[in-house]
């Protein structure tokens, strides 16, 4: 299992437009069979601030959601919302192990 946490910081103007393009995104993600789970975080004292979570049963699911249509979909739209350059952090799931997902 691996776990991508990536962070994002959009423009204030453009909070509702992230919100729903990333929901999108999020719901179709979660019907690829390399996506265990895949959740979107709003900072409650900061709105303008994400963390989308993203959980793969393998190591070349992240490469294979990359190639879909709703994923590339997403990157464009929101390119010119953010506010700054999105970051990511890939982890090793610990527990529950992957016989628990």
């Amino acid at each position: 299992m691996l776990v991508v946490q990536v962070q994002v910081r959009v423009k204030p103007e453009c909070v509702a437009a992230f919100q729903a393009a990333t929901r999108e995104n999020a719901r179709a993600s979660l019907c690829e069979p390399g996506v265990a789970r895949f959740e979107v975080l709003q900072q409650a004292d900061d709105p303008t601030r994400f963390v989308l979570v993203e959980a793969y049963r393998t190591a070349d699911a992240p490469a294979a959601h990359k190639e879909t249509r709703h994923y590339q979909t997403w990157r464009d739209a929101v390119a010119a919302m953010m506010a700054e350059p999105r970051t990511s952090v890939k982890f090793a799931n610990v527990f529950p192990d992957d016989a628990d997902w």
